[in-house]
């Protein structure tokens, strides 16, 4: 029987250790090019001899090699994860406009539960009770205890208006919530007109088309304005660095503000090295705790390099390269391959951007962003 297991266990485990080479070899930044395999092979040979002798029933071959992925994977940092054929298949839509979303945006650490970090206005978690820094523990019945920051995310994407299931605690109670999936945006962005200001162009994803219909329908009257625009990147935790650029470089042009650390330390330069359409009309950023990602760098970059106040409450730190590789069973990986660093030095990573003006605890919609711009503004 001992020899009937250990055939079902070898094959993930040799395939989860040759995937750990092969990462460590080519795409984790920072690592240890000299990194000794002989420590990590011994215990691995402890847990295949403990398996064989003590585990009390046959494995299921295809969970066991999903399990050595995902544990594998979605252990190395925030954003890397290992998805499976469902999970793929959300992935690959994520760019897509006109989705069902709940308008919740987690976050998750490897070994914790997700927890809510941002709640989009009008959105329908905003109408179900659920609060910041609430954790959640079940979706749809599932445990999120194994779940990927990214897997916590993409879940709550629907093809239709199914309501998404979710368990959660307050007030030492657990609650069972059913939230809806709404349409909550058609497009990458969207502009509203605000008395003494420029507008406020909200982004939703840094996704193209954004950049090719911000140059056809909105920087044209943009050019004519005056007054200061605000940059909406409240809950925008979506896309991908490189259109993160190309609007950064609509208001910037500089052929260095940083670069990705690659494996083994190496850089290669980020640049905006296109004449900027709209370089000196005066902008104000406004951030939260769900700002992550591509819309950290676009927040930052313009921060430092276009004197842009940020208004709103730090953030997480998360600019980082990411790249997708999908498997013949359907499923996939999602690596970090670099991150972010500032030009002239300092850290960016999980260290975030603190805001020139800090709001409190409880100063998350529209109204009470709205009304520090002006103030700002006035105070110039």
């Amino acid at each position: 029987m001992a020899k009937k297991y250990l055939r079902w266990i070898i094959p993930p485990l040799v395939v989860a250790v040759g995937l750990f080479f092969f990462l460590e070899k080519d795409f984790l930044p920072g690592a240890s090019p000299q990194s000794q395999p002989s420590e990590s092979l011994r215990l691995l040979e402890v847990v295949m001899r403990l398996v064989q002798q003590d585990y009390v029933e046959e494995p299921d071959p295809v969970k066991t090699m999903s399990g050595a992925f995902k544990g594998l994977v979605d252990s190395l940092d925030v954003l890397s994860s290992y998805l499976d054929e469902e999970g793929t298949a959300r992935f690959r839509e994520r760019g897509r406009t006109g989705r069902h979303e709940t308008g919740l945006i987690l976050y998750k650490r490897y070994g914790s539960f997700p927890m809510v970090i941002g709640i989009k206005e009008n959105s329908p978690a905003a109408e179900s009770g659920l609060q910041l820094g609430d954790p959640i523990y079940a979706m749809d019945g599932l445990s999120t205890l194994g779940f990927s920051m990214l897997e916590a995310n993409l879940h709550q994407t629907a093809a239709a208006a199914d309501p998404l299931r979710i368990r959660t605690t307050r007030d030492n109670k657990n609650l069972t919530l059913e939230i809806e999936h709404a349409r909550l945006h058609d497009g990458p962005f969207t502009f509203a007109r605000e008395q003494g200001l420029g507008g406020v162009l909200q982004v939703h994803l840094f996704h193209a088309p954004l950049v090719d219909r911000l140059k056809a329908e909105l920087v044209p009257q943009l050019r004519q304005a005056n007054r200061p625009l605000v940059l909406d990147l409240r809950n925008c935790h979506e896309g991908t660095l490189e259109e993160a650029l190309a609007f950064t470089n609509l208001f910037l042009q500089k052929e260095q503000i940083g670069s990705l650390e690659k494996r083994g330390g190496q850089e290669e330069p980020l640049s905006c090295s296109e004449a900027a359409v709209l370089p000196d009309l005066p902008l104000v950023v406004w951030t939260n705790q769900a700002t992550m990602g591509p819309a950290e760098l676009a927040a930052f970059v313009l921060n430092q390099n276009r004197s842009a106040r940020v208004i709103g409450h730090k953030t997480l730190g998360l600019a980082a390269q990411r790249r997708f590789f999908p498997l013949s069973d359907g499923s996939g990986l999602v690596l970090t391959s670099g991150i972010f660093r500032p030009a002239g030095g300092g850290e960016f990573w999980e260290k975030g951007i603190t805001p020139d003006v800090k709001l409190e605890t409880d100063e998350q919609g529209y109204a009470a962003y709205l009304e520090h711009t002006r103030k700002l503004i006035v105070s110039r």
